[in-house]
């Protein structure tokens, strides 16, 4: 495409929200692959953040989140610059999917389950400490479960932390991702305020900002990101964000067809408030539960019109001022005419 072409199919469209089906085309790469991302299957994350440690690694990210929290094995807390990937432990009071405590299961390969992924059978997988609930058995007999996520940047379609950056660190990449080049970035935060899910952060011993790259230098050399190449269970997907869509509806429709209903997508939707991310995943619970926002619009969407209220607003006042103006020459005026008499 052209630059002269490439800028008509621009004209007239809202690139701050909405669907948006070709972000590397409209960020200016010409050929590019397909767009990449993430699609994590929280049903079967065993919380062992094998992806914590490989994305530090690879990253040479700074050591953080050694501390005690108190929240079960959670030892981060969150996402933020020394912390590109969280994995999240949520400790609910609920029966043990269809597992029986009064079995023996002494006999099960755990390993082995957990190498075949998202394939395992969902009858098989049940017993593992991440396996939807359901309803108590005729004893009554319920029990503790674990919801396990890894969490990362979402590299959403419309990247509020993109729009707001006044020195142009944050860039999307060929592959559809969005980056921070260090070396450009200013420390200024617009882009934390911005972000509607709370991930970038700037790192107080550099003063900039910093965020998953979904491994940018990796994909250049056609590999895949650290976390997931380090992943035992196959919870964290990578590949073309189009196929990933399709694996996931069609997880959720197993889950679903076996009786796990509180299974559900999220980010998945290119009509939703970031025009989907390129980061998604498979939920056991609301997404709340899992410090996730609800709904998550980006927080430029309302630009356009906020500049035209404020434009509105100025003309009224410029309109003002000139009317107290012309109204005060006018009664200087009168009072020279009447002494002049």
């Amino acid at each position: 495409m052209t630059d002269t072409s490439r800028r008509s199919s621009l004209i007239g469209r809202n690139l701050l929200a909405g669907a948006e089906p070709d972000v590397a085309g409209d960020a200016g790469h010409d050929g590019h692959p397909p767009r990449v991302g993430f699609f994590t299957d929280t049903s079967v994350c065993i919380g062992c953040k094998a992806c914590e440690v490989a994305c530090k690694e690879w990253n040479a990210i700074p050591e953080d989140g050694l501390d005690f929290t108190g929240m079960s094995f959670d030892n981060t807390q969150g996402l933020d610059a020394s912390s590109w990937r969280h994995v999240a432990f949520i400790e609910q009071s609920k029966p043990l999917g269809r597992a029986e405590a009064a079995v023996d299961h002494s006999d099960v390969d755990v390993l082995a389950l957990a190498a075949r992924g998202s394939g395992t059978p969902v009858a098989e997988a049940a017993i593992t400490p991440t396996s939807p609930a359901s309803s108590p058995s005729a004893d009554g007999q319920t029990g503790l479960r674990w919801l396990m996520a890894s969490d990362v940047c979402k590299h959403c379609t419309h990247a509020a932390c993109l729009d707001v950056c006044p020195t142009g660190s944050l860039f999307r990449t060929e592959f559809g991702t969005v980056v921070v080049q260090d070396d450009i970035c200013n420390g200024c935060g617009y882009c934390v305020a911005a972000c509607p899910y709370g991930v970038i952060d700037v790192r107080p011993q550099d003063g900039g900002a910093h965020k998953c790259t979904l491994c940018y230098d990796r994909l250049g050399a056609g590999q895949e990101p650290a976390c997931a190449k380090a992943c035992p269970t196959d919870s964290i997907q990578f590949g073309p964000l189009d196929e990933l869509r399709e694996r996931a509806a069609a997880r959720v429709e197993e889950l679903h067809r076996v009786g796990v209903a509180d299974a559900r997508l999220y980010g998945h939707d290119p009509e939703d408030g970031v025009g989907g991310d390129g980061a998604f995943f498979l939920l056991l619970d609301e997404p709340e539960v899992y410090g996730l926002p609800p709904d998550p619009v980006v927080t430029t969407r309302d630009l356009p019109s906020m500049w035209r209220h404020a434009g509105a607003a100025a003309l009224t006042l410029l309109g003002g001022v000139a009317a107290v103006f012309a109204a005060h020459g006018g009664m200087s005026g009168r009072r020279t005419g009447r002494w002049g008499r």
